[in-house]
């Protein structure tokens, strides 16, 4: 009986341990996730937007031919910060020389924008 207890108690003991190691583990990635959550409406507030790039590069073997990059990320105009960032790191460390870049920018995607229909036609 005694023997029974003891596996009991130790059995009990490593599932408590389990549980509150787990409720730790939880409490640290809900305060991670929070964090993030504050950061993004950090960029909402400062109003950052989704930019689009289209970088144009000379091919590094065959520098007669021109090919397209898209980068894309949540940046503030008309400074782009992010987007000279991003420029600078490309001159300085790939081969590929720049031909041009052209920018777009769109709303966050946080802030949908609903409208009324005026007109639905349905067709069969």
């Amino acid at each position: 009986m005694l023997l029974l207890n003891n596996c009991f108690a130790l059995f009990f003991s490593v599932v408590l341990e389990r549980f509150i190691a787990d409720a730790r583990y939880a409490a640290k990635d809900k305060l991670n996730e929070s964090t993030k959550v504050s950061d993004q409406q950090n960029h909402q507030l400062r109003d950052y937007r989704l930019t689009t790039a289209e970088i144009i590069y000379h091919l590094p073997d065959h520098p007669d031919l021109l090919q397209s990059f898209i980068w894309q990320k949540l940046d503030l105009a008309p400074d782009f910060p992010e987007l000279r960032r991003f420029l600078e790191f490309w001159s300085r460390s790939l081969e590929g020389k720049l031909h041009s870049v052209r920018v777009g920018q769109a709303r966050s995607p946080g802030r949908l924008r609903f409208r009324h229909v005026i007109t639905s036609i349905r067709l069969n």
